[in-house]
This record gives structure tokens, sequence and C-alpha cells, in this order.
């Protein structure tokens, strides 16, 4: 189980960042051609945008910097990501950050431009170009909160600053922390990271989990004094901005740059720790009875529900499973996926220094690249679909769309991944009628893809709306703070059903999304959008799936509200949240009742 090295891992098992540039050599020559182009475009229509066809011919221009900046950025920034110990990727990466505050800068000066024209010029430009239609009316929008022309040009060239919180937290958990083995009854067990979250969560060895649990937090625990301060950093640069740019608060600052209205955000954290709570209370009762534990655990909530029915699954075996399993998505879809696993899409890969968990960045004018642990378990299998799911999403979105048109809100983006995945467990249903096989693929729906979503982000989201209430009144927040936040939170959501052990109220130094604005509380948003949608092609077929694949093509020049509308799914009311929690708790009795029936607890 020891971690290889970045130089130890086959080729086969990594991403070929290749399809982006051939050679360092090319991505260099790029660079050099972004900057020289943002300088030309400052040089030939700065002072000179006054006409909607200036304004265009500026915009045009734009869009095809936008686009180097995008695959220059992706090309160093992936290669960091799998590997924190590379010093030299670190370096070059660090290099292309400089370039691209610099370009930004420049940028701000047009832009800053563009928002001084009279809106009756932009408006004009709007109506003569689709491609640069969007960014206007988002220029329109912002206006009252943007800066003076000087202000925005300084605080565009310490983008690269203002990323320092995050820079020092993956520092601190990816490069600096080292973490040494546990023995258990006298056998020695490594333990990093991954091996933790992605291994020994899942152990069936009661003794072996909870050692390790305790293993990691003790490690962690170390810095949690230098990553509070990195988070402290972050909140209080968002507060500060948003105080400059005229927000009333921190949430009205985040949530603007989603579309999305505070009531949807308050309605998601707060039904799901109210009325989803006594579910998964119900369920970890059930694994502590499955599994003869004298009390659950903190450390005993990833238990699997039947851990002598978890097949392993190799990569190569997982090409039919979602294949197939995604085949209703239509042959395109299809043929994407075959893309994917064919062209190296996909970093396999296990090894020290390498991200943990899992995303997808899809770079326009590429193809996408997915990152993941694999370890030959189903639940990899739906963490794949999941990332091809926004794989999926932005191969039809780039398609679609002008660059300026495919920043989809924030509130949308997990809901194709999330719906990837009951796709997947859909089909897996319907493929074995036996007790124990349906079983699993429930316990698999609750305990990875609806855990996941709505208990461990939503946590997340319940915690990071504390802090930011804090924030908000003036205050500041250290560990002891943040220890306090995570364990209020944890306890108000299992109740007596779980003993916080010792290490639990460090799981706020987990996760990177806190440095990434108000985005946890959208995993639960997303997948309470695709859990309706689902419903829809189980009951509608090929109607459904249309008006999703409209939906993905869409990208962002819809709200949250209009995507959902055109997926058949009204979240401006509380039906289709309540409707999903209702799901997972008769989800969760059937798994209690066929437990009963097969009488095989363990």
């Amino acid at each position: 189980m020891k971690l290889s090295m970045r130089n130890e891992v086959p080729e086969e098992l990594t991403w070929d960042l290749s399809a982006i540039y051939a050679s360092e050599e090319e991505m260099y020559k790029a660079a050099d051609e972004m900057e020289t182009l943002s300088k030309e475009l400052v040089t030939r229509y700065h002072g000179r945008l006054h006409t909607p066809e200036t304004i265009n011919a500026c915009l045009d221009e734009m869009r095809r910097l936008f686009g180097l900046t995008t695959l220059v950025s992706h090309y160093t920034d992936l290669a960091v990501s799998v590997d924190y110990y590379n010093s030299h990727n670190q370096e070059r990466n660090d290099r292309i950050n400089l370039k691209l505050s610099e370009i930004s800068s420049r940028n701000s000066l047009i832009v800053s431009e563009l928002m001084e024209q009279d809106p009756a010029v932009l408006e004009a430009a709007m109506e003569q170009s689709a491609e640069n239609h969007l960014y206007l009316a988002d220029l329109l929008r912002w206006k009252p909160h943007r800066l003076s022309s000087e202000t925005e040009r300084i605080l565009a060239s310490l983008n690269n600053t203002f990323n320092t919180p995050y820079q020092v937290y993956n520092m601190a958990k990816l490069a600096d922390m080292r973490f040494p083995s546990f023995t258990v009854n006298g056998q020695e067990y490594p333990l990093g990271y991954s091996l933790f979250e992605d291994d020994y969560e899942y152990d069936s060895r009661t003794e072996v989990r909870r050692t390790a649990f305790r293993a990691f937090s003790d490690k962690i625990r170390e810095y949690a004094n230098v990553t509070a301060a990195a988070y402290q950093a972050q909140v209080q640069t968002e507060k500060t901005m948003a105080t400059l740019r005229g927000f009333s608060s921190v949430f009205e600052s985040l949530l603007y740059s989603q579309k999305a209205d505070i009531s949807l955000y308050h309605r998601q954290i707060d039904l799901i720790m109210e009325k989803l709570a006594p579910h998964m209370r119900k369920y970890a009762r059930l694994l502590q009875k499955i599994h003869g534990l004298e009390k659950m655990t903190f450390a005993d909530l990833k238990l699997p529900v039947d851990p002598g029915y978890d097949p392993k699954v190799t990569i190569e075996e997982s090409k039919k499973y979602i294949e197939e399993g995604l085949s209703i998505l239509g042959p395109e879809y299809q043929e994407m996926i075959r893309e994917a696993y064919r062209d190296r899409w996909v970093d396999f890969a296990k090894n020290q220094g390498k991200s943990t968990g899992g995303f997808c960045a899809s770079p326009y004018g590429s193809h996408s690249f997915i990152l993941l642990n694999w370890n030959e378990r189903m639940s990899d299998v739906f963490t794949l679909a999941h990332e091809l799911g926004h794989a999926g999403h932005f191969r039809i979105c780039n398609a679609a769309q002008s660059i300026f048109d495919t920043d989809v809100s924030t509130y949308f983006v997990e809901a194709p991944s999330t719906m990837n995945e009951l796709i997947m467990a859909h089909y897996l249903l319907k493929t074995n009628p036996d007790k124990r096989f349906r079983r699993w693929v429930l316990s698999s729906m609750i305990g990875h893809t609806y855990y996941h979503n709505f208990v461990t982000h939503l946590l997340e989201a319940a915690y990071q709306r504390e802090v930011y209430r804090i924030i908000d009144a003036g205050g500041s927040v250290q560990t002891d703070t943040l220890n306090r936040i995570m364990k209020e939170t944890l306890t108000k959501f299992w109740g007596d059903a779980v003993e916080l052990t010792d290490g639990a109220e460090l799981t706020w130094m987990r996760q990177p999304h806190y440095y990434m604005g108000l985005y946890s509380y959208t995993y639960s948003a997303g997948l309470t959008i695709a859990t309706q949608v689902c419903d829809r092609i189980e009951k509608e077929g090929q109607t459904a799936v249309d008006d999703w694949k409209r939906v993905l093509a869409a990208g962002g020049t819809q709200t949250p509200v209009q995507l959902a509308k055109t997926a058949g799914v009204d979240i401006t009311t509380d039906a289709p949240l309540l409707d999903t929690i209702s799901k997972i708790g008769a989800m969760i009795d059937e798994i209690c009742t066929l437990t009963e029936e097969l009488q095989l607890p363990a």
C-alpha cells in the first residue's frame, strides 16, 4: 500500500498533457504569444472603445487571448496537481501565474473603459455579436460594483497574491505533511492523505480503521494553526473585497457571481440539516448493527453496508460499466468515454504529492483532464462517471458556446456530474434482480453519491456559513474557533447516533472547497436537480434526455433557475429538495428491509 513517487508510476496510468502542448517549449511559445497579444490589445483599443464595431473587434481578439491563457494555465497547473514535490513544475507554474497577473492587469484597462461607456453603446454592441453578448451583459450587471480604473488595475495585478492562501493550504497538505506509519497487532501500516481517505476510512477492520483515524488526525493537527491562518486570510480577503465593491455581506458578494438568490443558498443548508439528518442517523445505526460495533464513531461512517459484496474493479473493467451505464446519453457521449480511456484523459495513478479526491478540468480548445486515485472499487467507477459528467457537460457546452459563455454558474455545475452517478446506479439496478446486489447498489448510492454530496459537502457548507457570519460581523477565526464550529455542526447533524471522537473537529482541514467561495453547498444543489431529472429520464426517456442535452449546451447563457427550468425542475420552491430527501429516506428504509430479509449482517 506504500505510495510510489511520481516518477515510479506507469505512464499508462497518467494523463497526457501533450494534448494541450506537445512540449514545454510550445507552451512557452504560446505564453509569449498571449503576452504579446495582451499588450497589442491595449495599444490598439485603449481609448478607442466608443463604437459598437470597435468594441466587438476588441472582444473578438480578447476571446482569442482568453483561449491562450486557458490552455497555458491549465498545462502548468495540472502538472503541479499530480506532483507537489516537483520543484520545476512549481517554478514554471509560478512564472506563468505572474504573467497571467500582468495580463489581467492590462485587461482591466479595457474592461474599465468598456464599463465607462454609455450603456446604450454596449447594448448596441450586444445586438451585433452573439459571441460577445453575454460578456457585455455581465459587464453591465457588474457595473455598480466596479471600482475606479486604477484600483481595478492594481487589484488585477494582485490576482496571484490573492491565491496565496489556497497555495499555502495545498503546500501544507500535499507537500509538507509526511505521515508516519501506524501499528495494529504488531503489523505496521503505511499512512498518507489518499491512503487514509481512499482506503482506511472504508476498512472493515475496526482497530485498523480507528487507529488510522487517530494517526491521521494527530498528523494534520500539527498543521492546524498554519491552515487556520491561511483560511483566515482567505475569508478576510473576501470580506474586504465584498465591502470595497459595495455588497452588504460576503454572502451577497459570493452569490452574485453564481447568479443565485440567497434564499436558494439558505434553503439548501437548512432543509438538509433538519430533514435529512434523521434518515442519516438511521443509516449510521444500521452500519453499527451490521458491523457489530459497541458504539458508532465518526471514524466508522464510511463503512460499507456489505463489505463482502464489494467487487474489485480494474480500470479496464470500468470501461464496460461506464460505457454501457451511460449509453442512454447517446452514441456521441459513448464515443467521448472511449476517447477518455484511449487518449489518456484520466490520471488514475496513486503517488506521493498528488492532489487528493478527484476533479475534472476542461480547458476551452482541448479535451478534459480528470484526476482521481484509483483503488479498484466500484466507488471509483462512480467517481469516474461523476468526473466524466463534467467532461461531457463541457464537451457539449464548449462546442456550442463562445469562450465567454462557458462560465456555468457554480450552483448548477455539479448537476451533470452527479447525474451520471445516478444514471450508473439505475443501470446497475436493472442488470441484476438479486436482493443482495440491489442492497449493494442502493448502499453505494447512499454511502457514496448522496453521502458525499448531501452529507460531507453539505456539512462543509453549514460550517462555512457560520464562519462567514463571524467574518461579516467583524470577527476573525482561529484554530479553536474553527474546531468548535465544525464540532457543533457535526453534533447538530448526527445527534447521539454518532460519537464524535477526537479528530472529528479537524474535518474543516481536509477539503479545499473553502478557498473557492460558496462552492460546498452547490454539490447538494446540483444533485437535487440531477435526482429530479433522472426521474424524468426514467419515466419519459428520450424526451427528457434531449432536454438535458439542451441544458448542457446552454453553458453560462442561462441562470441556475433557468437551467433547472429547461430541465423540467422548479428550484424556486422547496419541492425538489424535499422530494430528493424523501427519496434518500426511502432508499435507506429499503436497505434496512433488505438487510433483515437477507439476514447477512456482514
